[in-house]
This record gives C-alpha cells, sequence and structure tokens, in this order.
C-alpha cells in the first residue's frame, strides 16, 4: 500500500474535517416544524458526520485512490460510498479502507467504474448538469435534497443517498432526468433504516 506523507496526511485530514463540519452546516435546509423521528438523534447525527469524516481523511491517505471521486455519506454508521473511478481495484480497495475504519457497521458500495477518458469540454458540461441537478432536487418541495448527493460522468447522473420513503426516490429520478443533458439517472439512493 503506497502512503501519503504525513504533511499530506495531515492536510488531507485537515481538509475533509473542515469539509465535513462546512457541509453539515449549510446542508441544512429550513423546513416547516414537524416531530423529529424517534430512531435519529443529534448524537447519531453528529456521530455519522464524523463518521464520515474518518472515512474520507482514510482515503484520502490513500495515494492509490483518487478520493476527490467518491462521494461517503453516513446514516447510523452505514457507510455508502458513491461517485466514478477507473478501475475495480480501486472500488475493492476503497471498499476495504472503509471497512477498516472504526465504528462503521456497514458499507454499501454505489461506486461505479468511469470508462473511456473524457475531455474537458465534457468535465464541464458533467460540472453544469450535477449543479442543474441539485439545484431542481432543491427546488421541489417532495425531495429532501439535503441528503441526496449527486454526481454526473458523461451524462450520466448517479444519486446517492439516504432517504426517508421510495416516494422520495421516485421523484429524485424523475427531476433529475428532466435536466438537459442527462443521458441516464443511476439510482444508489437507499431508504434510512
Amino acid at each position: 500500500m503506497t502512503r501519503n506523507p504525513l504533511g499530506l496526511r495531515i492536510a488531507g485530514t485537515t481538509l475533509a474535517g473542515v469539509m465535513a463540519l462546512y457541509m453539515a452546516g449549510c446542508s441544512k435546509v429550513e423546513e416547516p416544524a414537524r416531530a423529529p423521528e424517534a430512531s435519529t438523534t443529534i448524537g447519531t447525527e453528529i456521530d455519522d458526520s464524523l463518521l464520515t469524516t474518518r472515512v474520507k481523511a482514510a482515503l484520502l491517505d490513500n495515494i492509490d485512490i483518487k478520493s476527490f471521486d467518491l462521494k461517503v455519506e453516513t446514516h447510523k454508521g452505514d457507510v455508502m460510498l458513491s461517485g466514478f473511478v477507473d478501475n475495480q481495484d480501486q472500488i475493492d480497495h476503497a471498499l476495504a479502507i472503509a471497512r477498516s475504519v472504526p465504528g462503521v457497521v456497514t458499507v454499501s458500495n454505489g461506486v461505479s467504474l468511469k470508462g473511456a477518458p473524457t475531455t474537458i469540454g465534457t468535465k464541464i458540461d458533467d460540472t453544469v448538469i450535477t449543479a442543474q441537478v441539485k439545484a431542481a432536487l432543491m427546488a421541489d418541495d417532495s425531495v429532501k435534497s439535503a441528503d441526496i448527493a449527486a454526481v454526473t460522468r458523461d451524462g450520466m447522473v448517479q444519486l446517492s443517498g439516504f432517504v426517508n420513503n421510495q416516494e422520495q426516490i421516485d421523484r429524485a429520478l424523475e427531476v433529475a432526468r428532466t435536466i438537459k443533458g442527462v443521458s441516464s439517472v443511476d439510482n444508489q439512493m437507499t431508504i434510512k433504516k
């Protein structure tokens, strides 16, 4: 296993921690008051955020994995990896690393292979599509968009995350398919336990 130098590990871990805290603070959307789900507590959400940060840091620590191409989401200790990587070895290695992080209960694989190399123009188009999908999900009141991650590769949009019910999955898929430039939508969303 090839490891990053200490300075890069510290910088990567710090960056992952700051990003997790920033995303946790910014991803909360003001919603009407309702009774909280009994099964999820503030402590569980904090534990899940810390676990997500630890998994991201462990992935960043390994130079063989392009961890910036991976999304990490956690719900009650269940970790979901999604995104696009170059080969099956990177998927297997990422799954093994995630499983080795203390506190991880299970790891779900939603990672896809990239396929052929893309051009700069395609990467820009994919970034625009991802932004449009995220904006459309945020604008839809029936989708809890803060729970859904979107990433695009060659026009294929991958939606992942933990959502409350099948209706949210169906609606998110429907919304993503309406965006111009989307060739297909890959569902990697899971209903919360």
